[in-house]
């Protein structure tokens, strides 16, 4: 809301000046900024800029590389601009399983992002056979209760209803 937008903000003019471009409190300012402006307009530009700072000085680590473009695919999708946060968050997954792994909260994260892209581009054949091959990994790595695995259920009911041609009886099978 309001105070991380002002708080973004002072953050990023507090070590705009007094970091050099490397430095890692400068570029989690730039993501702070981007991810609280509450206009995707105006974060576009800066998730963009704080992405092409991780690719240049801290490409060798993902874990930051992932979270810029899962950033960057949010602002994209809150843009309407769904085809290239659904091609985004592809690459983000994938680049998720073969760092962390199928199984790791995040990589499980990226899989509902990409769940949730897959339903707005009205890929909802994708959508389901994706969920399900998901929610046996969320069972047996988080548990069967974890708010994650519960949301992928929900997700995946969310596909199923919004399949063109449900029917109640449809639903049940499932």
């Amino acid at each position: 809301g309001a105070v991380q937008l002002a708080l973004g903000w002072a953050a990023w003019k507090m070590y705009l000046g007094r970091r050099p471009e490397t430095s890692g409190v400068r570029c989690q300012s730039m993501g702070l900024l981007g991810r609280s402006l509450s206009r995707p307009k105006e974060a576009l530009p800066v998730l963009t800029a704080k992405l092409a700072l991780v690719r240049r000085y801290w490409s060798d680590d993902q874990a930051p590389v992932i979270s810029s473009y899962s950033d960057l695919a949010g602002c994209l999708a809150d843009l309407g601009r769904h085809d290239e946060a659904l091609a985004t968050r592809r690459q983000v997954y994938t680049t998720s399983v073969e760092t962390l792994g199928a199984s790791h909260r995040s990589t499980i994260c990226s899989a509902l992002n990409l769940s949730v892209s897959l339903v707005n581009a009205q890929l909802f054949n994708d959508s389901k056979s994706f969920l399900r091959d998901q929610l046996p990994v969320a069972r047996r790595s988080l548990g069967a209760d974890h708010y994650l695995t519960l949301k992928v259920h929900h997700f995946l009911g969310k596909a199923l209803r919004e399949s063109p041609g449900c029917t109640r009886d449809n639903l049940r099978r499932e």
